[in-house]
């Protein structure tokens, strides 16, 4: 089985997805990021298309690794990846459903004001590049093909990831962590996953 969670920069994908596995025993986090700034790194500029998602063999990389993980790995998968456009959602997470893939889908929703403040938070200001995505993927994540959301404006990432647990009848480990110790888990996966460049 496999959870996809999606939603704007800022959102908490990444956060709640790390959370999911913490407390999820045999679970992975694949993040489909990997290839496409593996494509950028093995492209000549000319033909750079700015977003990796833009590239088809993107799309074939991610669908064909996520097949095979999905069919040697008695676990459950957990892939933080924001996609907007509908075509290229289909073209992975459709595959991989009609491929016989169980592929459950979670929109993180929150509004642009509170995206911004969770961005600033950790240091993007209004001009980085997440911020100036929020206006596309608020919109494309409105397409219905993107349900179900999830209204996280109000929601720590511990109930986010608990509310996707409950929807899909999964039993998470008791989290008896203190404060300190989810907040230093928290910035050791914010500092995994910096990306000093887009």
């Amino acid at each position: 089985m496999m959870i996809w969670v999606n939603g704007a920069f800022g959102s908490g994908k990444t956060q709640t997805s790390f959370e999911l596995q913490r407390r999820i025993p045999n679970s992975f986090v694949y993040d489909p990021e990997n290839a496409g700034y593996f494509i950028r790194r093995n492209m000549p500029k000319e033909l750079s298309k700015g977003d990796f998602q833009n590239f088809p063999m993107w799309r074939e990389i991610n669908y064909s690794l996520l097949k095979y993980i999905d069919s040697k790995y008695d676990g459950i998968i957990i892939v933080p990846m924001t996609v907007v456009d509908p075509i290229i959602f289909d073209e992975i997470v459709g595959e991989l459903r009609k491929s016989g893939v169980t592929v459950n889908h979670f929109t993180l929703w929150a509004s642009r004001d509170v995206l911004e403040k969770r961005l600033r938070s950790r240091g993007e200001g209004k001009n980085s590049w997440a911020a100036q995505q929020i206006d596309r993927c608020l919109s494309g994540l409105s397409n219905d093909v993107f349900q179900q959301r999830i209204a996280t404006e109000n929601m720590s990432i511990e109930a986010v990831a608990e509310t996707i647990a409950s929807i899909l009848n999964i039993s998470l480990l008791p989290d008896h962590r203190g404060w300190l110790k989810k907040r230093v888990d928290r910035i050791k996966t914010q500092v995994k996953h910096i990306r000093f460049f887009n």
